[in-house]
């Protein structure tokens, strides 16, 4: 037995090698961490427990290759358990084999089964050749109804990634599983490297243009850049934060703290004018508690912003209209965007707080041919089915199909409030008037003139304006109330409470 003991010690000694003394040295060259000292920095001292170190690949070569190149196993973060894929880019760069899926298979199966969040660090470039060429790749252990989501009916469980490194192919399809996914400045992710693009389709690009920070963030791939590895153990901490373990339990509290900004700063922040800019980020720091709020794909779709965040430590979902980026129009991108994330907070019960100003729904060309149409029924429909509480505001313009997207009362808001700045309607008044009075104020201009025309619009204006003010809205109980803006934190808070009592820890 001695001898045996011994045999094992050597056998899990030389399991934690990696890539040996030669392949960490390139590995540490090219600015990464070794893929240990990683999950190290992320889990809980003292709390690792590893499972399949002593895998090697079906294809035995001379070259040693711990653990067939990834790192499996279990941890604490924060005190609460996670499950963690970690790639050794340091080993034959990472690249998938199949002991090396099923060994992920094996991690993911766990997590889903137990119930608890699942960390994926993510750095390989594809497909490890020749292991997985010819009918070897048909013959790989990758099941699609466990790998990429959950069995049918089992509870969800929230997926975290980060993007260490060049993150291709099998990397690259963890991330595109992941509720959120952090990147390095110096990373890239995409389904196939330059290595591969160019012989396929003779394309000559770099890691950067391919996949690099830009481009992920633009096509909704990541969600946070960070500069370092420890940024990035630190997003993940505080995205799980937010969340329960899996689907079947409540969102963890924080303690309730003040916000960043007094709430009675609304009343200069959001400018009368409705063309008038600002920095919805502003109105997010007056609602939410200070140091809750984290941004979620602030480069993808900037004409709407989403965050988690806190109120009264509460963990909710901030979606709010961004005037600054063409004017907080929502375009295909921002309705997918928002889908995205409602799906996100409706799945592990955070309620959603949405914030309107906006001017209505891209129209034109590039919206028709990116799929305006599809995207907007997808989402007021994922919206109206949401079960966690739904409270909007609207807080200057809410104008046709935007409106609606911001869950407007057709997609069952529990609450709909305004701001007496508010205008609500069909379209903007510029664009109402010339559409429904075009041919009046075509005869005005052509028998009476400019003088006369401009006084037509003036008058048909005031009506307009006048119909889309909120007191009629509140009259006929489309709006629950009419707020202050000051109070907006307050009533938010407190809506929420009443739409979760008995449900959501209210």
């Amino acid at each position: 037995m001695a001898e045996r003991i011994a045999q094992l010690r050597a056998r899990k000694e030389h399991s934690l090698e990696m890539g040996g003394a030669e392949g960490l040295r390139k590995h540490r060259e090219s600015g990464r961490l070794p893929v240990r000292e990683r999950i190290d920095m992320l889990v809980d001292p003292g709390s690792w427990f590893e499972i399949g170190a002593l895998a090697l690949p079906e294809r035995r070569t001379a070259k040693h290759v711990p653990g067939d190149a990834v790192v499996t196993g279990f941890g604490l973060l924060d005190g609460r358990r996670v499950g963690v894929i970690g790639i050794d880019a340091s080993v034959l760069a990472g690249t998938t084999a199949p002991i090396s899926m099923r060994k992920q298979g094996r991690l993911i199966e766990h997590a889903q089964r137990h119930g608890f969040p699942l960390v994926l660090l993510c750095d390989a470039d594809g497909g490890r050749m020749p292991d997985v060429s010819g009918w070897r790749f048909s013959g790989l252990p990758l099941d699609f109804t466990t790998f990429l989501k959950p069995p049918p009916g089992a509870p969800v469980v929230p997926r975290a990634a980060a993007v260490l490194g060049p993150s291709y192919g099998d990397s690259a399809l963890h991330a595109s599983t992941a509720h959120f996914v952090v990147m390095l400045q110096s990373s890239s992710i995409a389904l196939s490297g330059p290595s591969v693009v160019e012989p396929a389709i003779g394309e000559k690009v770099t890691d950067e243009e391919l996949g690099g920070p830009a481009a992920a963030t633009e096509a909704g791939n990541a969600h946070l850049v960070v500069e370092t590895e420890a940024d990035a153990m630190d997003a993940i901490a505080a995205f799980l934060s937010y969340l329960p373990p899996n689907s079947t339990q409540e969102p963890p509290w924080g303690p309730p703290l003040a916000p960043a900004r007094d709430p009675k700063d609304l009343e200069e922040i959001v400018p009368l004018g409705p063309r008038s800019g600002y920095d919805m980020r502003d109105v997010f720091a007056c609602i939410a508690d200070e140091a809750s709020i984290l941004p979620w794909a602030d480069g993808w779709a900037g004409s709407v912003l989403c965050a988690l965040g806190r109120i009264e430590g509460r963990p909710v979902g901030l979606i709010g209209n961004q005037p600054i980026v063409r004017a907080g129009a929502l375009d295909p991108a921002a309705l997918a965007k928002e889908r995205a994330f409602v799906d996100l907070c409706d799945t592990f019960g955070l309620p959603l707080v949405f914030l309107h100003d906006v001017p209505g729904l891209m129209i034109g060309r590039a919206a028709e041919r990116g799929g305006i149409l599809h995207g907007y029924e997808a989402l007021v429909s994922r919206i109206a089915e949401a079960t966690v509480p739904k409270v909007g505001v609207v807080l200057r313009k809410a104008y046709g199909g935007g409106h609606f997207a911001m869950g407007g009362r057709p997609t069952k808001p529990d609450f709909l409030f305004a701001w007496p700045s508010a205008e609500l309607g069909f379209m903007a008044p510029e664009t109402g008037i010339r559409t429904i009075h075009r041919r009046k104020l075509e005869a005005v201009l052509a028998e009476q003139g400019p003088e006369a025309h401009a006084a037509l619009v003036s008058e048909l204006t005031a009506e307009w304006n006048a119909d889309a003010e909120p007191w009629e809205a509140a009259a006929h109980l489309s709006l629950d109330d009419v707020i202050e803006p000051a109070d907006t934190r307050r009533v938010v808070a407190t809506a929420i409470a009443i739409a979760a009592h008995g449900r959501f820890g209210g």
